[in-house]
């Protein structure tokens, strides 16, 4: 085990997280490997016994806690391999003309959504796998995912912006969003929020209101020290409503410093 990955309690940040955001599904980590037999290695991982997608390879570490690695022959196609680096970014794949006419226009269109998607260059890794963080068993991982509703990402946001503030910027591809989730987050090693794509929520069991946020390990400590900081000011999640026909004042007052008379 590395000396980065005893710096992270995992325990600690995952009941964080669900006591803070009262989160349904499972916060979970996602590893890349340059070797199969690392990722063979990984205490208790399984592998699949058909074909999938990535999403679901997802929903299964999210939903029933599952430790599961995947090589790019376990994938159902070029699509979900390409994101997390396991297959060619090549001009088959960049064409985009499978997806023309079912999901684009045209060819065009198709090849200008895909040349937009965030993914991991190809060459480097055979494997990927992920786990439940409170499993502990990709330690550290490259990236954490946990799916929320609107509500509850708009407060871990406002965690991370807390100290040292920085405004996000998010792209917002269309199909393929796993792109805008784990393929940004593990390019970009920034924090990454998505709106779940039709494949995603068809085969990854992503519930209607669900968003999905993925990011690098090191941001879950900041995001969860700046939620405890807007509890003590009065800001938790859930948010009682106000009221829509209430003198806002009062309200106000108490959560922005300020109220007219």
């Amino acid at each position: 085990m590395t000396e980065a990955a005893h710096r992270f309690d995992w325990l600690g940040i995952v009941q964080s997280l669900n006591d803070l955001l009262r989160l349904k599904a499972i916060p979970i980590g996602m590893k890349l490997f340059e070797r199969v037999e690392d990722m063979q290695a990984v205490p208790k991982i399984r592998r699949p016994t058909g074909i999938h997608t990535t999403d679901q390879i997802v929903a299964q570490a999210a939903r029933l806690g599952f430790t599961i690695g995947i090589t790019n022959d376990d994938l159902v196609g070029a699509q979900c391999g390409a994101v997390i680096g396991l297959h060619p970014q090549d001009s088959e794949w960049l064409s985009g003309k499978r997806m023309a006419g079912v999901w684009y226009a045209t060819v065009e269109d198709a090849s200008a959504h895909q040349a937009a998607m965030n993914v991991v260059p190809f060459g480097k890794y055979q494997a990927m796998a992920v786990s439940p963080l409170a499993a502990q068993r990709l330690d550290p991982p490259d990236i954490c995912l946990f799916y929320a509703t609107p509500g509850q990402m708009m407060y871990f946001i406002n965690g991370l912006q807390w100290a040292g503030y920085k405004r996000f910027d998010w792209s917002v591809v269309g199909e393929s969003a796993c792109a805008d989730s784990w393929g940004r987050a593990l390019r970009t090693r920034e924090p990454s929020l998505s709106i779940p794509c039709y494949a995603e929520r068809r085969y990854g069991g992503v519930l209607d209101e669900e968003m999905l946020m993925a990011l690098p390990p090191e941001y879950l400590p900041k995001a969860i020290a700046g939620m405890q900081a807007l509890g003590k000011n009065g800001l938790r999640y859930p948010f009682p409503p106000y009221g829509i026909q209430s003198d806002a004042r009062a309200g106000l007052g108490a959560s922005y410093g300020e109220a007219k008379p």
